[in-house]
């Protein structure tokens, strides 16, 4: 098939891929690491410090989080996508960002189609509105669920997160702990993976950044249940590191209190084989089968009959779930249908003036499902 010339706009706040912490950059990694090795042509947008087999393209020279200068967040991330649509858009035959709402205003304006991956929560105030404003954008979710508090606007299709399947190891034989892993703030819960473990007795590695808005949870909230017999704080870690922390746990509790979106911690656990404690929520009964790969729990009562029962779920069953429905493999495959699908009709259309803004009749909803 015809390769294409496919652009990734990453954000600036993390590196591709991220030193650390960075869902969202790490997923721009694979996917474009795998568009490559598929033979397409492919130009990544993101911070100088990106280590990428596509050609690099950096606004800043250092990531916005990590980097030394210190950088207004959103003019940056504006800056890039000008150059992006109204100096480059010409060179592309599709644009997919990973910056959501900011995309809009620019992605209206040019007859190159724009694929808009929607990596956040949709339940805050007035991001409904602004998708709502540009509802004829092809916009991806990462789960069926993220989509509910914005039915009213074209979603192209729910292409789930994958990774590379000998990324992580699968191990059969854990060593005799528990792992929360992630980001110390109040939607993750980290206070009930603590108690969680002090009830049960159970001993809990703690592995997550805390970002500056999280500062003053971390030290009302957490801080004063650290000192424990059950509780290691072990703070940010690196994917040496995290990799490590996963395979050798015996299961990934994760008490979000939040609609997820995804969860790539959870398909990180199930490529090492390690099952996953998670509450009903978001994207969690997606992504876990319960009874299978984990357990999705309702009450502190599940919880804890969870933590109990956890040797009954195979870890082989576990892995088998990752290799089935959530490798690179899979993702690349999904986005380069779309993005075909997209092109198709796009060039349907008739063309349009990139200095003019496209007022486009309301179109029938289309649908891919992956």
């Amino acid at each position: 098939m015809k390769k294409l010339r496919i652009a990734q706009i990453s954000p600036l706040i993390e590196s591709v891929p991220p030193k650390k912490y960075g869902g969202t950059e790490r997923v721009v990694y694979y996917l474009t690491e795998g568009l490559v090795e598929r033979g397409h042509e492919v130009t990544l947008f993101a911070s100088g410090d990106s280590v990428t087999s596509a050609r690099l393209v950096a606004p800043v020279k250092q990531s916005l989080r990590l980097g030394k200068k210190v950088h207004s967040t959103i003019i940056m991330h504006m800056l890039m996508l000008a150059k992006v649509y109204e100096e480059m858009s010409g060179e592309f035959d599709i644009i997919h960002s990973h910056l959501e709402f900011l995309t809009l205003p620019f992605a209206a304006r040019v007859s190159t189609p724009t694929v808009l991956t929607m990596h956040g929560r949709l339940d805050v105030p007035d991001y409904v509105d602004i998708l709502k404003r540009y509802a004829n954008q092809q916009y991806v979710s990462i789960s069926d669920s993220q989509r509910a508090p914005a039915p009213g606007i074209n979603w192209a299709g729910t292409v789930y997160h994958g990774y590379p399947e000998n990324l992580f190891e699968f191990n059969p034989d854990p060593q005799d702990y528990f792992l929360f892993l992630g980001r110390f703030s109040e939607e993750k819960r980290p206070d009930e993976a603590i108690r969680l473990a002090k009830a049960c007795k159970i001993h809990l590695k703690l592995a997550a950044k805390i970002d500056p808005a999280d500062k003053l949870y971390f030290k009302n909230k957490i801080e004063p249940l650290l000192d424990s017999p059950y509780i290691e704080y072990i703070g940010e870690v690196d994917d040496t590191r995290k990799h490590e922390l996963l395979r050798n746990a015996r299961a990934l509790l994760n008490p979000i209190d939040w609609p997820e979106p995804f969860g790539l911690v959870m398909i990180e656990a199930l490529a090492c084989g390690t099952p996953v404690i998670v509450r009903r929520c978001g994207s969690s009964p997606e992504v876990i089968i319960n009874g299978v790969s984990g357990f999705v729990c309702d009450s502190q009562l599940d919880f804890i009959q969870a933590i109990r029962n956890i040797d009954e779920v195979s870890r082989a069953a576990c892995r088998s779930e990752f290799e089935q429905r959530f490798t690179l493999g899979h993702m690349v495959e999904n986005y380069e249908a779309l993005y075909r699908k997209i092109i198709a009709a796009s060039s349907a259309r008739p063309a349009l003036n990139s200095k003019t803004p496209r007022v486009l009749p309301q179109a029938p909803r289309s649908e891919a499902r992956f």
